[in-house]
């Protein structure tokens, strides 16, 4: 390694475990981390401070002022011009460390075109706002043979698993071969920084194990926090299960016939969205959303008028069905439709 490097890296260097062999083989690494938002923008960041010599970035968002509370790599600017995440998050990056190679990918992530955004990397990080994506992901590196890392946060309570295909229990192992049903999302309990970056540096930590091949420091737990009532565990996850459908190497996911579907409907300034094998409890939902907007229940539905902000105008409404399936009127494009069905609804 150059004098330069051995002097950028020099502290952790001095760390044993890593060495200046382990500097080299994190320079000739390369991650893909999905979606920069609290998770993603600290695991990119702390990544590129750290030398892994090649960065995937994958989000299809633009920064917004409510981000600045949690996603450390952006700014007012940002905001102000609404410059999508991942462009952003290069930009910031490369100021950082400026040796390093980061790709911007501005996009959803969807069975038709992971293969071309996932391009050869050795390793997946999870920074995605909803199980569809992760479910989508776990497919793929099953499939690929890849390690990826889960991580979750909501309210101030984290959760970050470690998966190596054919190895570990895999996603649908450790929750079900569906995503759990309706959940917390950030947009319902609000999230804090500080249980991001916590999740965020158990899934560095873990990719640095993996990049420099040091299985035996693995963490072989499933560990989870509530950084606000002062709540940590480690938990054994289950084993591997013979009847896991991405295990046993039928990908329903990744084959797209699972994934959620977005058809905007003619004439009528709505998209409808399908979520195969969801169900949603309506009364349980509207608990939830209590405190995002206007909703009104019926015997067959929801009504839901989200409150006014960058990710929901005014004109914009959701009729919510027990099957899953929901229609976002006042909006004919499917991208914000699906945005606007994972902010409120999660999945």
């Amino acid at each position: 390694m150059s004098d330069a490097s051995t002097g950028r890296y020099s502290r952790q260097i001095r760390y044993a475990p890593i060495g200046e062999a382990g500097q080299r083989r994190l320079r000739d690494s390369h991650v893909a981390i999905v979606g920069c938002g609290a998770l993603g923008s600290a695991q990119a960041e702390l990544l590129a401070r750290a030398g892994v010599g090649h960065l995937t970035l994958i989000d299809r968002d633009e920064v917004e002022p409510s981000n600045l509370q949690r996603q450390a790599l952006y700014t007012e600017a940002d905001a102000a011009a609404h410059r999508p995440k991942s462009v952003a998050a290069r930009e910031h990056l490369l100021q950082i460390n400026s040796t390093i190679e980061i790709d911007a990918v501005v996009d959803d992530l969807l069975p038709e075109n992971i293969a071309a955004r996932l391009r050869a990397p050795g390793l997946i990080l999870d920074g995605a706002d909803n199980f569809e994506t992760r479910y989508l992901i776990n497919d793929f590196a099953l499939a690929r043979g890849l390690s990826w890392i889960y991580g979750a946060v909501a309210g101030a309570y984290g959760i970050s698993f470690t998966i190596r295909a054919g190895q570990t229990a895999c996603l649908q192992c450790l929750l079900g071969p569906a995503p759990p049903e309706a959940g917390e999302t950030c947009d319902q309990t609000g999230v804090l920084a500080w249980a991001a970056r916590w999740v965020a540096a158990q899934q560095v930590s873990e990719a640095v194990k993996l990049l420099l091949g040091a299985d035996a420091a693995l963490r072989p737990t499933v560990i989870t926090a509530d950084l606000w009532h002062n709540l940590s565990r480690e938990l054994a996850p289950p084993p591997r299960r013979p009847d896991c459908p991405a295990c046993q190497g039928h990908y329903v996911w990744l084959q797209g016939e699972s994934h959620s579907q977005a058809r905007a409907l003619c004439g009528r300034n709505a998209v409808q969205i399908r979520a195969p094998g969801r169900t949603l409890d309506l009364a349980w939902l509207h608990r939830q959303l209590a405190a995002c907007g206007r909703l009104q229940a019926t015997p067959y539905l929801l009504k839901f008028w989200p409150r006014a902000q960058n990710a929901a105008p005014e004109t914009i409404e959701f009729s919510i069905f027990p099957d899953g399936r929901a229609i976002i009127h006042g909006t004919s494009d499917p991208v914000l439709a699906r945005r606007l069905y994972t902010q409120y609804l999660g999945m």
